[in-house]
């Protein structure tokens, strides 16, 4: 049997159809890493946004206006569960039995604080600190070490001055209720003015600073060892839209909200607790405080916030005025302590985050489980600074947030699509999709 012979004409149009192919496939992987780059840009796995898609519009969390100024997430949207999850202040002081002479809500903080033996500007302590981690996470910005020699920290500590304090801190982030989401979206003057409603005041940075690492200068508030499950950290940074918060009570800023909310209920991991029972020192959403510095702004953020930051209690971003506004800003209050009443003692600190059972339990989207304890269905930047090794604590946020362009009023200027929203987001879903589709054809085919 004899076959035909390939005319000219055929092996053109064979050859044409492979080159064709060829094109389609490279356009088609071209799509698919374009989509990936793009799903790591904005913070979100395959899997979340496929629930993005499929939620459409649809809002994560039922949210509040306070004062037509600031939010506050409610809980998981048409769950109604979440209100049973809260506890009122005067029974977690009971069980918890650290508040003795504050008012309810409060814990007691008194010992004695480190200072930097050359002036509270040097960035003394952190720099000993940085000098004892043996093991860092990543030394690139935001720094990030896993763990401290806490024997290092303590003998070179132990030759700085102290000075003594005695007060009290509300136990959660505002407005103090376990189970309550922080209140966001607050500037420094309205959380000074929501303090001093409370018959309270707002606390200042040395204040909050040793209510986190206590006495031992505890790098976490849990300890020397960094753990991620601990606290509310490490979460993929979700870039936010420009303007999306102007008017602050419009429904664009709610949805700007809850597209980048992951936060959780305070007190839902009972690891994340200092050594005088503060919890969410760390992680969660920052904290103003007042600065103690003669110069630069009056305004302090402390703690870092649910992304990949440095997240310790040293750190610290002056770089804000007092009226700048963010989508993870909150605060605490202090007040004064009736210092006729004994104060209780500190907790020890562990090696590693302990293994508490929290009061209540939660888990954002992507993010860490929460410590051992009963799960609840949960609610889920400035990033804190970066220093240049010796000199003191300056501000890099900007870095983490892409290096956005910062204002005479420090308002970020930097817009982005929202995700899961646009034809952009659906573009690179789709890529995925369709690479993943060709690549099995071809499989079959072969």
């Amino acid at each position: 049997m004899t076959h035909p012979t390939p005319t000219p004409v055929d092996s053109h149009r064979s050859l044409r159809w492979i080159l064709l192919g060829k094109a389609a496939a490279g356009v088609t992987l071209t799509l698919a890493f374009a989509g990936g780059w793009w799903l790591r840009a904005e913070g979100l796995t395959l899997g979340e946004y496929q629930n993005e898609l499929k939620r459409g519009s649809d809002p994560r969390f039922d949210w509040r206006s306070v004062d037509k100024k600031h939010w506050q997430a409610l809980g998981r949207a048409g769950d109604d569960s979440v209100l049973a999850n809260e506890e009122r202040p005067e029974l977690t002081d009971a069980r918890e039995n650290n508040s003795a002479g504050c008012a309810t809500g409060m814990v007691r903080v008194k010992g004695e604080l480190r200072t930097e033996l050359h002036g509270e500007a040097t960035g003394e302590i952190e720099r000993i600190q940085d000098g004892a981690c043996t093991d860092w996470i990543s030394k690139e910005f935001p720094a990030r070490c896993r763990t401290f020699d806490a024997e290092k920290i303590a003998t070179e500590v132990g030759k700085l001055p102290t000075r003594a304090l005695d007060f009290c801190m509300d136990r959660f982030e505002y407005p103090n209720v376990l189970g309550q989401n922080p209140m966001i979206v607050v500037t420094f003057h309205e959380a000074e003015a929501l303090c001093k409603k409370s018959q309270k005041r707002l606390c200042n940075e040395n204040e909050w600073t040793f209510a986190c690492e206590g006495e031992e200068v505890r790098p976490y508030p849990y300890g020397h060892t960094r753990d991620a499950t601990a606290c509310v950290v490490d979460r993929n940074w979700r870039p936010f839209a420009e303007g999306a918060l102007s008017p602050r009570d419009g429904a664009g800023a709610k949805a700007e909200l809850d597209r980048l909310w992951q936060a959780e209920p305070s007190g839902s991991r009972g690891a994340c607790k200092s050594p005088f029972g503060a919890y969410d020192m760390t992680g969660n959403v920052d904290e103003w405080t007042v600065s103690v510095r003669s110069t630069g702004f009056a305004s302090v953020l402390k703690g870092g916030y649910w992304g990949p930051v440095r997240a310790r209690c040293r750190p610290a971003t002056r770089a804000h005025n007092e009226d700048f506004v963010a989508y993870q800003q909150g605060f605490r209050c202090c007040g004064e302590a009736d210092t006729s009443v004994p104060a209780p003692r500190q907790a020890p600190a562990t090696p590693t985050a302990p293994r508490m059972t929290p009061p209540v339990a939660g888990q954002a989207d992507g993010g860490a489980p929460a410590a051992e304890g009963p799960r609840r269905r949960g609610l889920g930047p400035t990033a804190d600074l970066s220093t240049e090794w010796g000199q003191a604590p300056s501000d890099d946020e900007l870095e983490a947030i892409g290096r956005a362009r910062v204002g005479p009023a420090c308002a970020v200027e930097r817009g982005v699509a929202l995700p899961g929203r646009g034809s952009h987001g659906a573009a690179a879903f789709g890529a995925l999709v369709l690479a993943a589709a060709l690549s099995r054809r071809r499989r079959s085919s072969a």
